[in-house]
């Protein structure tokens, strides 16, 4: 019963309304409100209230922009950034190391034969013609019994402009040109790699500008593709071995051994350690500054056992990131040089990114619309390459080595996949092309820790120290003198913390939501000198107002409505009894009358005023019935 009596005191208001006019309720606005400027407009004589008006309305216009510029601020979600230091013990970041060389060659060496065989052979014919413009005789690859994933060709541009492809090692699919002998070389050519789909009926080109970049990754991905067929046991004999490799360990004046690093199986550097790298939930902390208290390394890289068409640069790969987190040696780290100690100072910087509306960044990954194929913490590369591994997969039906694939896939061999390579780098070239997808994607994490580096180095051992210092090592890693250490696989790291603080940059609101409300009174206040109640004012005059019109709009339609039923009045007796006349007896009189048109009209008494019997009220006809 109360929320039927609510709605008829609701209706009764509707019908009622307010009570005023327009203009009395802007009279009765600008009698009692407390802004100054519509008091004036009344209360002053016809010339300043003309001028109080238009100040009026000009500094309300001024308040509204006002406010709108304000309003947008707010919106913009705009940030400013804190920069604060602090003391502390610090955890010590993990520290990845790996060999340039990823797998010892005396251990791989009858996996890689037949490929170093063809890469000798490609050589020497890309030597003869530099020389004189020919490739010596045909090598097609079905003679060989290996088909190449990829083909070394050179492009010849011939005298009219033209550009010729000859095959490096001949073809398979007979499309090995050998140029002809009386044509005149002009010695303008370039070494590429040329990838064709299953069909060959496309190919694209991998530009390079040199012979040995070329050589370089033609190799890398046919040895990569024939280490694919190996199992992982078998990988990880070929890779470094942490008793041969790490030859000395010392963090903070106590010694380390091989138990506090986790090995890492990399398809590019082969096996990796890292150190403190806190999978356990342990992880080492630092409360000093300078190397004393860092971490010290010796490490062996036998430069003497590299692969010559894989290694290039000799030394070891080095990563520093945060504990429990993908190193990712091919993308980030630095070189250490053997025969060199690198001393290496921390710096450590904590970023705090402001989530929500403010940045596109993520807490734990968990809204990111991305599947990680890493178990480890999220970060921005994790999400990367997972995104980039499903796109593979999808477009290539296959994954790359260097990522995990994702359940139900499998990696990328030249057996079940041939043409892998042509679709692993036209995928790529639309991803450096176009805006990558996975960008948009993936997003930052909101809080992330960043180490700056400072690097020195300095030749280690000594000339007059490296005798004895080689001659305990050795014997330190076989007593029976059959390993030497010697200084081109020697190598020392000093890694530790230059100063025992760090940076906090954080981010803040720019514009917070009490920011607001102050900065719409404190302009309000300065151009029309009202306060909050002078807006409720305002608020209470337009809701009024638009009451006002509301009522306005249903008196309208009532009224109009009855302006249509007086235009169509209700049919009287008479007319309704004529609406009913038999027309067939209506036809019979006509054609009476039309026989004796000469005939009078017999008198009678008239026919009733059937309008007569109207009823109309008292007070509009009563003459009618007197």
């Amino acid at each position: 019963m109360k929320v039927l009596q609510y709605f008829k005191r609701a209706l009764h208001r509707l019908q009622k309304g307010p009570g005023y006019t327009y203009t009395e309720l802007l009279v009765w606005y600008c009698e009692n409100t407390n802004t100054h400027g519509p008091k004036r407009v009344v209360t002053e004589g016809p010339k300043k209230r003309v001028v109080w008006l238009m100040l009026t309305l000009a500094f309300t216009g001024l308040v509204c922009w006002q406010w709108g510029i304000l309003i947008q601020s707010y919106l913009a979600w705009e940030v400013k950034v804190n920069l604060q230091t602090g003391f502390k013990a610090m955890d010590f970041p993990a520290v990845t190391i790996c060999n340039t060389n990823p797998f010892r060659y005396t251990r791989s060496k009858h996996l890689s034969q037949q490929l170093d065989q063809l890469t000798r052979l490609a050589l020497e014919r890309i030597f003869v013609y530099s020389k004189n413009g020919t490739i010596p005789g045909e090598l097609p690859f079905s003679e060989i019994g290996w088909h190449p994933l990829a083909s070394l060709v050179i492009i010849e541009k011939n005298d009219q402009g033209e550009e010729v492809v000859l095959q490096v090692l001949g073809s398979d699919q007979n499309q090995a040109q050998s140029p002809s002998r009386d044509r005149t070389w002009t010695g303008s050519y370039k070494v590429t790699m040329q990838l064709c789909n299953e069909d060959r009926s496309n190919c694209i080109y991998r530009n390079f500008s040199s012979v040995l970049e070329v050589m370089h990754e033609w190799y890398s991905l046919h040895y990569m593709t024939i280490l694919s067929n190996a199992s992982r046991s078998e990988r990880q004999v070929m890779g470094e071995q942490s008793e041969d490799f790490i030859l000395s360990c010392l963090f903070g004046r106590q010694p380390c051994n091989l138990d506090n690093f986790t090995q890492l199986m990399h398809p590019v550097y082969g096996n990796c350690y890292i150190f403190n790298w806190g999978a356990n939930g342990q992880i080492l902390m630092s409360s000093n500054p300078g190397t004393e208290f860092g971490l010290k390394l010796v490490l062996d890289i036998a430069q003497e056992d590299y692969n010559p068409f894989l290694a290039f640069a000799a030394g070891a790969k080095l990563i520093l990131h945060q504990p429990n987190t993908d190193p990712f040696p091919q993308d980030v780290g630095l070189y250490t040089r053997a025969g060199t100690e690198t001393s290496i100072g921390i710096f450590v910087d904590e970023i705090v990114r402001l989530g929500g509306s403010y940045s596109h960044c993520t807490f734990d990954g968990s809204d990111v619309n991305v599947k990680s194929l890493f178990n480890t913490t999220y970060t921005m590369q994790t999400c990367l390459h997972s995104c980039f591994q499903d796109q593979m997969v999808q477009k290539c039906g296959c994954g790359h080595q260097n990522y995990p694939v994702p359940e139900g896939a499998h990696y990328c061999n030249q057996q079940d996949n041939p043409s892998w390579g042509y679709c692993y780098y036209n995928l790529k070239k639309e991803i450096d092309v176009e805006n990558s997808k996975c960008l948009e994607i993936c997003k930052q994490p909101c809080n992330e820790t960043q180490y700056r580096l400072t690097i020195s180095m300095a030749d280690w051992p000594s000339e007059f120290s490296e005798d004895w210092i080689y001659s305990v090592l050795s014997y330190e890693r076989d007593p029976s003198s059959a390993v030497i250490v010697n200084r081109p696989s020697i190598l020392k790291l000093n890694l530790y913390f230059q100063e025992i603080n760090f940076r906090t940059i954080k981010e803040d609101p720019a514009l917070t939501i009490d920011w607001l409300p102050s900065q719409l009174g404190g302009q309000f206040g300065f151009w029309m000198g009202g306060s909050i109640l002078c807006i409720i004012e305002l608020l209470e005059i337009i809701i009024d107002c638009l009451w006002i019109t509301v009522i306005k709009l249903v008196k309208w339609c009532m009224e109009r409505r009855s302006r249509r039923a007086q235009a169509h009045p209700p049919p009287t007796v008479s007319q309704s009894v004529e609406e009913h006349i038999n027309n067939g007896l209506q036809s019979e009189q006509e054609s009476s009358h039309t026989e004796r048109p000469c005939a009078q009209a017999i008198p009678g008494t008239p026919p009733p005023h059937y309008d007569s019997l109207r009823i109309y009220p008292l007070h509009k006809n009563t003459s009618t019935w007197n």
